[in-house]
């Protein structure tokens, strides 16, 4: 017994030991986050705005629309895209359990019966005097293995899956925030063509007019036959953009309706009958260094680039000593009913079995440069992303601009095109003109009525795009 407490103790000493020296030294580099960009301001940042950025997580409710709340809403509660990366989050977390468990102890539970009978005519047999041995064997006890992480292996690998649970929460987020800004801008289109529709069922309405006053001119003597084809022909070709805009909405609603997870045949989004747009909202941007770190996608690259850091210190340690130990406790006994009385026991401690590459025929050399350029293309790929999502703020800003600027213009150009087809139709009623020049007018006024509206349309998918580009519903 004493010496059986020895064997324990000494074993106990040994592995204490080496948890020790495990705790000294860890194969690899500790990950170091790339630097963020160092530049003081966006080139094309508003004048005097403020240089943090705020914004809420439901980043849509700057725009104050219901119903587009209602839609972001449904979007991300019902989207199968949502659903996906939320699995994806599910998976990865469970390869993290899975590199965890590593790190545990292992022990096992084991029972058993069996009965067995020797040969009479074995040398064992023959010595025994030409007898067999048979009888039954009872048995329960358990199992215990344990890798003894030396220089932190697994702890890298726990390091790598962490990473990719981590890469995978921010792809999800990647996944929101790009739903979430397709159904503003798919609804804001929406709402565009609504506008440009009831712009065009006015001029419509104002054709069938000119044409009524037309032949009465007609049969009045006063005008020719001419005249009132050419109001023919603009009353039919208002309606033909009436319904070419019908068709381009019909296929945006479709589109909304797979966002929403919905079927495209159940979903009707009531068109909106005013002929105006609400005015875009102000998104702060605050600074190139402080915002760009918010977004998902590079969330997630820097996620991958520390995985890839950490699969370094993996193949690393394929080179050095792994050890590992086993041990067994339980009972034996021929007869069921002393199986568990003291005399049955029955135990091992060991072997602590050390095991060391001598010759792998190149392989964890190859395996390091593998994981060594996965980590510089890794590096590579997010500082592409960081270009990408840089050039992304700039071109959105300055959409933002150059839409508020070709508004301001355009509007000189609505105005006046209105002035003229009031001046064209008082003139041609005078008999001071021809009805040529009423037609060109209704022309340039409708062409400068529907470009006002699809400037403010996009002004306000410019508004859209500068919250993704920039991360969007960041605190």
């Amino acid at each position: 017994m004493i010496n059986q407490l020895k064997r324990i103790t000494l074993g106990a000493a040994v592995t204490a030991a080496v948890l020790a020296l495990s705790a000294c030294s860890t194969v690899g580099s500790d990950f170091k986050a790339p630097q963020n960009v160092a530049d003081a301001a966006f080139r094309h940042l508003p004048q005097g705005a403020a240089s943090d950025a705020r914004l809420p997580a439901q980043w849509w409710t700057v725009f104050g629309d219901e119903k587009l709340n209602a839609l972001e809403q449904q979007a991300l509660r019902d989207n199968p895209s949502v659903k996906i990366a939320a699995e994806r989050i599910v998976q990865a977390e469970a390869q993290l359990g899975l590199a965890r468990a590593n790190q545990q102890p292992s022990l096992s539970v084991n029972a058993g019966v069996s009965n067995t009978r020797t040969s009479a005519n074995t040398s064992q047999g023959i010595a025994l005097g030409g007898r067999s041995i048979s009888g039954n064997n009872f048995s329960v006890g358990s199992a215990f293995s344990y890798e003894l992480d030396l220089l932190g292996r697994v702890r890298r690998a726990v390091e790598a899956a962490d990473a990719q649970a981590l890469s995978a929460q921010a792809d999800r987020d990647g996944v929101l925030l790009l739903l979430s800004s397709q159904v503003a801008t798919t609804y804001w289109q929406l709402r565009g063509l609504d506008a440009e529709m009831a712009i065009l069922r006015g001029a419509l309405e104002t054709r069938r007019e000119t044409e009524e006053l037309v032949n009465a001119r007609f049969n009045a003597g006063l005008s020719n036959e001419l005249d009132t084809s050419r109001a023919r022909i603009e009353r039919a070709n208002a309606q033909a953009d009436l319904e070419e805009v019908q068709r381009q909405r019909n296929q945006l609603e479709h589109g909304l309706a797979v966002l929403l997870g919905a079927s495209p045949s159940s979903t009707v989004l009531q068109a909106a009958q005013a002929a105006t747009l609400p005015q875009p909202p102000s998104i702060p941007v605050g600074l190139p260094a402080s915002v760009l770190s918010h977004r998902p996608d590079l969330a997630s690259s820097v996620a991958q680039l520390r995985a890839a850091n950490a699969q370094i210190g993996v193949a690393e340690g394929a080179f050095y000593p792994s050890l590992s130990l086993t041990g067994n406790f339980g009972f034996a006994s021929e007869s069921l009913g002393d199986v568990l009385k003291s005399g049955s026991r029955a135990f091992s401690f060991g072997p602590l079995a050390l095991s060391l590459p001598v010759f792998d025929g190149g392989r964890n050399k190859a395996n390091l440069a593998l994981a060594k350029s996965r980590y510089e293309e890794a590096l590579a790929n997010h500082q592409s992303k960081l270009l990408t999502a840089l050039r992304e703020v700039e071109d959105s800003l300055s959409d933002v601009q150059q839409r508020q600027q070709q508004a301001q213009v355009q509007s000189v150009s609505r105005e006046a095109a209105e002035r003229a087809y009031l001046v064209a139709r008082a003139r041609y009623e005078r008999g001071l003109s021809t009805y040529l020049d009423v037609t060109d007018a209704q022309r340039s006024a409708l062409a400068a009525d529907r470009a006002g509206i699809q400037i403010s349309t996009q002004r306000l998918l410019a508004s859209v795009a500068v919250a993704r580009s920039l991360g969007a519903g960041w605190q």
